[in-house]
């Protein structure tokens, strides 16, 4: 649903280096979590070689324990709460934070955006352990990222992006299109994109898209889409509130109060929210050194909100869509001014030359060193280059050597100015790269000339990317679709999880590992007890919402690196690396409490619903991965003899003896 933007911009900004990245440990653990044989042990070791980010991630994994367990102390029990994705997001939002506070960018507040980006996500997930719209964890870092393109426009183009901040005056339309403008694509696109680029659900990158560009959903109220991105605008109208001084408050907290009425939280609930989000900004600030500061309690914003006059209750930072007209903009691209950049080091020259290049109708930018002309090339993109051969701080030769070695660089029509036009300055020009000479003083009809004889080259090279943006935008739209025929090949479309042939392949792939590393492998068959019955006393219809239920149920008990997969009918199966026998009963146990404890209901049909479970792990008997299936097979049936809604595993070995 969010706009793509250019696929080679994006790629182009990537190459760059400069877009916002992460960095350290945090780079090596999304690399690790990428690999199909990461194991919880390989992250564990990478994650406490940064005792920072160990102490963030035990409180992460606290915040959604729940009152009354038993706190988290060590590494592998937080990496066993959260699961690897939201370590992962966590990992990345965390070295973002770290290496980003500050920048270039002097109309950017780096300590704003980061105070505002710390209780965004603390509320995201504090709203989602409401809501349950999605995993609590994965959205704190949802919320600390959702307007990550600000930042990166920040860092990309420092000087531009202060000046269309000031004359954006906090105006969220008004930047959005000044950024369109200037960037050919706003904050929200390239927010968005960066998301999809570090493997964040689709999901959260159509709800950041809605939250930075301030729209509303498209899809229908009360879908998860739509959940989520209300979630998302309620944290911002808080963070709003709270970084507001205390005469825009009682204005804000209407706003806050409106957010909190389409999730369905009445001012008591939206009370106590609220409080428990500023106490824990606070906590979170101190151990991540960001502004955070304590407000009154919610009730007294209220009293003075509703002493103060009354204001319009329309959502701030939601203006309304702003279309583009594509046409225009590919119109502009064939009409433009030629861009020329103008590199002398006698500003009387300079100045001469840009006002004859003025007056042709071009666009003109000039730069007095070598060091503003690399920078200019790349700000400026300029399609022709006048070049003065002798610079005050390098040669115009090693300049030019320097351009030529960028892809930007490349692609510029370089006519160089030499104090004459001999045959060794000519054959050292062309020796660095130039595209032809002129020798001063610089005859103006003759510069013109080349100048437009040049154009027709700059043209050419137009053309040629334009074929090659051509060609990446239907490679990517290919790899789109080749993408999504593969999901459809290896997923249920019923239930959503994978399918038998995606399962075959996991099996294949996470038992080869387990041989070579002597690593434990266990694997879960379930089956819904009197599936059959339900059928056929309620209908298909109610069966297949069954089924749907039981998947999500199953979901909700595993860990994060756990695989379930529905093999057929009412059968599913969970693959489980890196565990024993043990640990695997016990997953299959909060697997079966999950679905007996789960509330199974079809329009106005309640239903109680139960699975038996057969488990099975690798051992010297188990010979590949099909007897491991057969085992788990075995268990399931005595599961079923035994009276159904229970677990059992059959291991052939005297001292693992079946276990009920």
């Amino acid at each position: 649903m969010a706009p793509p933007i250019d696929v080679s911009r994006f790629e182009q900004l990537k190459a760059s280096g400069d877009l916002p990245s992460p960095k350290g440990v945090a780079l090596a653990i999304m690399r690790l979590t990428q690999q199909d044989d990461a194991s919880m042990a390989d992250l564990a070791r990478v994650i406490r070689s940064d005792p920072a980010f160990v102490g963030r991630l035990i409180k992460a994994a606290n915040g959604i324990i729940g009152y009354g367990r038993r706190p988290i102390a060590s590494v592998q029990d937080a990496l066993t709460i959260l699961g690897l994705p939201a370590v992962r997001n966590m990992a990345l939002g965390f070295s973002l934070l770290s290496h980003y506070r500050s920048g270039a960018c002097e109309g950017f507040d780096y300590t704003r955006y980061w105070s505002f980006s710390l209780l965004a996500a603390v509320a995201t997930q504090t709203v989602t352990l409401r809501t349950r719209v999605a995993a609590p964890d994965e959205t704190y870092c949802l919320g600390l990222l959702g307007r990550v393109g600000e930042l990166a426009l920040a860092t990309l183009y420092p000087h531009d992006y202060t000046k269309i901040l000031g004359d954006a005056r906090h105006e969220p339309q008004r930047l959005a299109e000044l950024e369109a403008k200037v960037f050919a694509m706003t904050n929200a696109e390239l927010g968005a994109a960066m998301l999809a680029d570090w493997g964040l659900p689709r999901l959260f990158t159509d709800a950041a898209y809605c939250m930075a560009a301030g729209i509303e959903c498209p899809q229908p109220e009360g879908s998860r889409d739509a959940t989520l991105t209300q979630t998302l605008m309620l944290a911002r109208q808080l963070g709003d509130l709270c970084l507001a001084s205390e005469p825009e408050r009682p204005a804000l907290l209407r706003r806050v109060r409106l957010a909190g009425s389409r999730l369905s939280f009445d001012d008591e609930t939206l009370a106590t929210l609220s409080d428990g989000v500023v106490a824990e900004w606070v906590e979170w600030g101190s151990l991540l050194n960001v502004h955070a500061e304590k407000l009154p309690p919610f009730e007294h914003l209220a009293r003075e909100a509703e002493s103060s006059s009354p204001v319009p209750t329309e959502p701030a930072g939601e203006p309304p869509v702003t279309e583009v007209n594509e046409g225009a903009v590919e119109d502009a691209h064939h009409e433009r001014f030629l861009r020329v950049l103008v590199v002398e080091s006698d500003a009387a020259v300079r100045s001469n030359l840009k006002q004859t290049l003025l007056e042709g109708g071009y666009d003109v930018a000039e730069a007095g060193d070598g060091y503003m002309a690399a920078e200019m090339a790349l700000d400026f993109h300029p399609d022709m280059m006048l070049l003065g051969w002798k610079l005050l701080d390098i040669q115009g030769g090693e300049l030019l050597r320097t351009l030529r070695k960028t892809r930007i660089g490349r692609s510029i029509y370089v006519v160089v100015m030499g104090e004459d036009a001999s045959e060794e300055t000519a054959i050292a020009a062309f020796d660095a790269g130039a595209d032809d000479l002129l020798a001063k003083p610089v005859n103006p009809r003759l510069l013109l000339a080349k100048i437009r004889a040049g154009r027709r080259l700059a043209a050419l090279h137009y053309e040629i990317e334009r074929d090659r943006e051509e060609i990446r935008h239907f490679a990517a739209e290919l790899a789109v679709s080749n993408r999504r025929l593969q999901e459809v090949a290896l997923m249920d479309p019923l239930t959503a999880c994978p399918n038998r042939r995606f399962f075959t392949d996991r099996l294949a792939q996470e038992w080869a590992v387990a041989v070579r590393s002597s690593r434990a492998l266990s694997c879960l068959m379930l089956d819904v007890d009197n599936f059959k019955a339900i059928n056929d006393t309620y209908g298909h219809d109610v069966g297949d919402s069954v089924l749907r239920q039981v998947a999500a149920a199953i979901r909700s008990a595993l860990r994060g690196h756990d695989l379930v997969a529905r093999t057929g009918g009412d059968e599913f199966v969970v693959l489980c690396p890196d565990t024993a026998i043990e640990a695997a009963m016990t997953c299959a146990e909060r697997v079966r409490r999950a679905v007996e404890d789960a509330q199974i209901s079809s329009g106005l049909l309640h239903l109680k619903v139960s699975i038996s479970a057969g488990v099975a792990s690798r051992d010297q008997s188990v010979v590949d991965a099909d007897s491991l299936l057969k085992r788990a097979d075995q268990g399931l049936y005595r599961a079923k003899q035994d009276g159904r809604n229970r677990v059992a595993a059959v291991q052939l070995k005297p001292h693992a003896a079946g276990v009920a």
